[in-house]
């Protein structure tokens, strides 16, 4: 590699480099400093992760690198953006809680901050080796993220559980990969379609595709690989959680865009009946198993499942309106996503203990008017009700699949949402008509703040929603 490319390809990555040399030098500052250095590290790891999302901001790249491996382009760069909002937002609101969830450690940040490493090489990647080092990267900070309450049975389970069932998913992604490269002879993004445009389609690639999908629907939380969610969710730090419910289904979604319509393109009818019935199942389940939930977090975990199903609509579509309707259902996603969990992690009784069950809301709007309000807001936007954010998230994608005449999606869609909306209403009712329990012990200034914003996000979201949707546009054209 001559001297001017390798200078311009480090030039593409320079985000990318900025955050990986960054986790280095806060792992030796957590390193010397001791275990008193948590604080700190923490706050320069929220700096580090806001300062790379202003770099990206403020310098457009555009291009590829190290012999087209990495991609940098218009949908790259919303949806690193977004990646890296939320991985700060998350950590924000871990420094808030970090004594209380036993969170005080400098590793925390660091592993946070190397698991978005990997989430903005995955949201690059124009190669399946590239793909997989993103990956592994971003599932192995996680991995020990899930379990870094040591001392807490229910996180070293959920930890246990996430690294066996996504080892298992990685395996098969892996041999999934092995058998595209093994009926195409090529690894590249351009060339896969090159490959699959000039000859008929084999029956082995099929099964390639096949499993690299499943792969794909694992880190999503997609039926049927959705197990692990609900023990993680429910097990896992309520920060941990509420970081993965944000930043990895954000650079998981963005991956299986990148790669079903640059590699996989001229087989688009394959895959495509593949991610409508994942879509289909994740709708179904998300809506109906939330329905007997009594833990919060475990609810959650299957509004998750029932949004990514909801979200695959829009890539079902295979079309510019509906890659523009995914990108602005997860940026709207995230901001519901967020605020619910800032409020979960407020949910603490006089003693300063967790509160997880939903029934332990009841009679919030007496105690705490202003949470019950802000809450309420959030799950009529998770229900998809008008005028709030949630509802414009999934006329996108619905409009997306009625242009694309998949009509028994989107009727499907629609029909999941009204069951879904049961759980999020019965949330409702439980803080604005039952008896109080007590009550919670004031939330922080800083968790206010998250879930506040939050709220005023997707309340007032028809007011900027124009200049999202504009910015959505251009991040979706690229991809066409």
């Amino acid at each position: 590699m001559i001297a001017e490319t390798l200078t311009a390809s480090l030039h593409l990555t320079s985000p990318e480099l900025i955050l990986g040399i960054g986790a280095l030098v806060l792992l030796m500052i957590g390193v010397f400093a001791g275990p008193k250095s948590a604080g700190l590290v923490n706050t320069l790891a929220i700096l580090l992760l806001v300062g790379v999302m202003g770099w990206i901001y403020v310098t457009p790249l555009e291009g590829l690198a190290f012999g087209g491996v990495f991609k940098a382009d218009a949908f790259a760069r919303y949806m690193k953006i977004a990646a890296l909002f939320a991985a700060a937002v998350s950590l924000f609101m871990a420094a808030v809680r970090a004594k209380a969830e036993q969170l005080d450690q400098f590793e925390f940040p660091v592993l946070v901050v190397l698991a978005t490493l990997g989430m903005m090489l995955m949201i690059s990647a124009n190669n399946l080796i590239s793909v997989y080092m993103g990956l592994e990267l971003q599932s192995l900070a996680l991995y020990v993220l899930a379990a870094i309450n040591r001392d807490n049975v229910r996180s070293t389970e959920a930890g246990l559980k996430y690294f066996v069932l996504g080892a298992l998913s990685s395996g098969m992604m892996l041999y999934g990969m092995s058998l595209v490269y093994g009926f195409t002879g090529n690894t590249g993004f351009t060339e896969i379609a090159a490959a699959l445009s000039s000859e008929t389609r084999s029956l082995g690639f099929v099964f390639g595709l096949v499993f690299v999908l499943s792969g794909f629907a694992f880190k999503i939380s997609a039926v049927p690989f959705h197990m692990w969610t609900p023990d993680v969710y429910e097990g896992a730090p309520t920060p941990v959680t509420a970081f993965f419910a944000g930043a990895p289904k954000i650079a998981a979604i963005a991956m299986l865009t990148r790669i079903v319509l640059s590699a996989f393109d001229p087989v688009f009818h394959d895959w495509q009946q593949v991610i409508v019935f994942i879509s289909i199942a994740s709708m179904i389940l998300g809506s109906f198993a939330a329905i007997g939930q009594k833990n919060i977090k475990r609810l959650m975990a299957y509004s998750s499942i029932g949004h990514m199903g909801y979200a695959l609509v829009g890539l079902a579509a295979h079309n510019q309106t509906g890659v523009s309707g995914l990108v602005i259902y997860m940026t709207i996603y995230i901001a519901m996503t967020l605020g619910t969990f800032a409020i979960i992690m407020s949910m603490r009784n006089a003693e300063g203990q967790p509160s997880e069950n939903i029934d332990d809301l009841a009679g919030l709007s007496s105690s705490n008017p202003f949470m019950a309000l802000i809450l309420t807001l959030l799950m009529f936007s998770l229900a998809g009700i008008p005028p709030l954010a949630g509802f414009f998230a999934k006329y996108f994608v619905f409009v997306a699949a009625i242009e694309a005449k998949l009509y028994a999606l989107a009727i499907i869609g629609v029909l999941a949402s009204v069951v879904g909306a049961y759980y999020y209403l019965r949330v409702i009712k439980v803080m604005w008509f039952d008896q109080p329990r007590g009550g919670f012990a004031p939330a922080s200034a800083g968790l206010k703040l998250v879930y506040g914003l939050s709220g005023l996000f997707v309340t007032a979201y028809v007011l900027f929603g124009g200049m999202l949707g504009t910015a959505a546009d251009v991040a979706a054209k690229a991809l066409f």
